[in-house]
C-alpha cells in the first residue's frame, strides 16, 4: 500500500485533474498502520483503493497539538499549541484543554479558504465536530462539548455554530451528546457513535465540502486495557464499522464519486507499566511548595521554584530563572525520565521553542508516563484530585477513566494506566506512529529520499492545498 511521487508538480497536476467537492477527514484517535490488516474490511478497502503511510506525530504527540499541525500545516513552535494546556505566567494558573479557536496562533484550513474571497469563499462550507480549539471560529458548522458548570451541577451541553444547530437540529433528532461517554469512568463507544450520526445529518441537510469528525473510542481502551488488549481490537472493530456507515451515507446521497475520505490518527500508543510523581520529585527537593487548605495542599504557582504541568509522556516544567538548572539536575536523576530538554538549540530541535513552553521539558521513558501528583499523603489531596475535573488539574489524568466502586470516585492509583503516548515515536518499533490513509491517491508519503517520513504538518499542507 501507499504510494510515492518524485515532485510536488505530480500531486498538483493529479488534485487539479479529480473532481472532487467534498472532503471527509475522519479522526480516528489510536489507529495505527499494522492496525489496517486486522480484520477491518472498510479501512483496508480505502486504503486499497487509494494509499496507505505510517506517519511521524509531531512533538509532543497529544491531541490539541497534533490537531493544530494537521489543521495548519504548522509546527508546535509556529501555532503555539504546546500541549493539550499551558501556563498563564500572568495570571499564575494552568489552563488546560481550553476550546477557543483563537489559542491557535495561525490560520488553520478553514480560515485559508475565507482569505481567499470571491466565488470560493461565498460557496465553500466546513463543518467541524468535535475537533479541538474550534469554538468561536470561522468555519461554518462546529458542534464541540462546551458544558456549563452551574453552582449546584453541571448542565451537559455542546456549543454549536450556527446558533442553535445542537439545540434546535442534532439533539432532537439524534438525542442529547451524553458527556459521561465521552470522557470519566464512563467514557465509550457511544461517544463515536453520537457523533457519526451527527456527520451524517450535516452531510445530508448541509452538504459541506470540508467535513472534519473525531472518533474518540479506541483512545480509551487502549489508555485502560493496552494497546494490544482485546478491547482495542473490538473498538478498532466498531471505528471500520462508523467508517462503513459514513461511506454508505455518502453512497446513498449521490455524493462518492464527488469525494475524499481521508482516515487519519494523531498519533499511536506505548504500553506503560510505571508512572513518574514529578511534582513531588520537585517538592522532595525543595523547588515545588503547596499551600494547606482546609487540610488538602494545594500547588502554590506564586512561591514555587518549579512545577511541572504533566501531559502524558511530556511535561512542560515551569521554572524561575535562578532555579533553572537546579531544577534540571534534579530532573536528570530521577528513573523513568529519559531526556530533559533545556536549551534553546535542543527545543527548536524538537520545534518545541516556543514563548508557552516551560523553561524545561521532561520526556518520560517509553514505558512509562507523568501524573501530576505532589501530595505525600493520600487524604492530603486536593478536593479535585479524585473526580472528573479537566480545567482545575495541572496536567492531564488518565485515571479518571477508572472509578473506585467502594467510594464512588476517581480512584488515586496510577498503575491503573496501561497505554501512554506524547514523546517522540519509536521509528523502528513504530510504536507511536500515526497513519493516514484516503481513498484516493494524491498525499506524497514520501521523496525521493528513502528515509523521509511525513509528519503531521505535512499533511496538513496538503490538506490545505486540497480544498483551496
Amino acid at each position: 500500500m501507499g504510494i510515492i511521487f518524485k515532485s510536488f508538480v505530480q500531486l498538483i497536476k493529479i488534485e487539479a485533474s479529480t473532481n472532487l467537492k467534498h472532503t471527509i477527514i475522519i479522526n480516528t484517535v489510536g489507529l495505527e498502520h499494522g492496525h489496517i490488516e486486522s480484520r477491518l474490511p472498510n479501512l483496508s478497502r480505502i486504503a486499497n483503493e487509494g494509499e496507505c503511510s505510517k506517519i511521524e506525530p509531531v512533538f509532543p504527540a497529544v491531541t490539541c497539538t497534533v490537531q493544530a499541525s494537521l489543521l495548519s500545516g504548522r509546527l508546535p513552535n509556529e501555532h503555539g499549541i504546546i500541549a493539550n494546556g499551558y501556563y498563564d505566567r500572568v495570571n499564575h494558573n494552568v489552563c488546560f484543554w481550553e476550546q477557543a479557536s483563537g489559542l491557535v496562533m495561525t490560520d488553520r484550513i478553514w480560515d485559508k479558504v475565507s482569505k481567499q474571497g470571491g466565488e470560493k469563499k461565498s460557496t465553500f462550507k466546513s463543518a467541524l465536530l468535535f475537533w479541538q480549539n474550534t469554538m468561536y471560529s470561522s468555519a461554518d458548522i462546529v458542534v464541540t462539548p462546551r458544558p456549563l458548570h452551574m453552582a449546584e451541577s453541571t448542565i451537559p451541553w455542546c456549543y454549536s455554530k450556527p446558533v442553535g444547530f445542537y439545540d434546535e437540529k442534532l439533539a432532537p433528532k439524534l438525542g442529547e451528546f451524553n458527556l459521561a461517554t465521552y470522557w470519566g469512568p464512563f467514557a465509550s463507544r457511544k461517544s463515536s457513535e453520537w457523533i457519526t450520526n451527527a456527520a451524517k445529518y450535516a452531510l445530508e441537510f448541509a452538504r459541506p465540502n470540508l467535513m472534519l469528525l473525531y472518533l474518540p473510542h479506541l483512545d480509551y481502551s487502549a489508555q485502560r486495557f493496552g494497546k494490544s488488549s482485546p478491547h482495542v481490537q473490538d473498538d478498532l472493530k466498531y471505528a471500520d464499522e462508523l467508517v462503513g456507515e459514513l461511506v454508505e451515507k455518502a453512497s446513498k446521497l449521490g455524493l462518492l464519486d464527488q469525494t475524499q475520505f481521508i482516515i487519519l490518527s494523531e498519533y499511536g500508543f506505548s504500553d506503560v507499566s510505571s508512572s513518574v510523581s514529578i511534582n513531588l520529585k520537585l517538592r522532595d527537593a525543595g523547588l515545588l511548595v503547596t499551600r494547606r487548605i482546609k487540610g488538602k495542599e494545594y500547588l502554590d504557582y506564586e512561591y514555587s521554584q518549579a512545577f511541572a504541568m504533566a501531559d502524558h509522556q511530556i511535561a512542560h516544567v515551569y521554572a524561575k530563572q535562578n532555579a533553572i538548572k537546579a531544577t534540571k539536575k534534579v530532573l536528570e536523576k530521577v528513573h523513568g525520565i529519559s531526556d530533559v530538554l533545556s536549551s534553546d538549540q535542543e527545543k527548536k530541535k524538537l520545534k518545541i521553542d516556543h514563548e508557552r513552553s516551560g523553561e524545561l521539558i521532561a520526556i518520560s521513558n517509553k514505558d512509562s508516563w507523568f501524573n501530576y501528583y505532589w501530595w505525600y499523603d493520600n487524604s492530603a489531596a486536593p478536593s479535585f484530585a479524585n473526580t472528573v475535573d479537566i480545567h482545575r488539574k495541572p496536567g492531564y489524568d488518565p485515571v479518571e477513566l477508572f472509578i473506585d466502586p467502594s467510594t464512588k470516585s476517581v480512584p488515586l492509583d496510577t498503575s491503573l494506566v496501561k497505554s501512554s503516548h506524547g514523546r517522540p515515536p519509536d521509528i523502528d518499533s513504530a510504536d507511536g506512529l500515526a497513519v493516514y490513509m484516503s481513498n484516493r491517491k494524491g498525499f506524497v508519503s514520501k521523496h525521493t529520499k528513502d528515509d523521509f517520513m511525513a509528519n503531521s504538518s505535512d499533511i496538513g499542507k496538503y490538506l490545505i492545498r486540497l480544498v483551496t
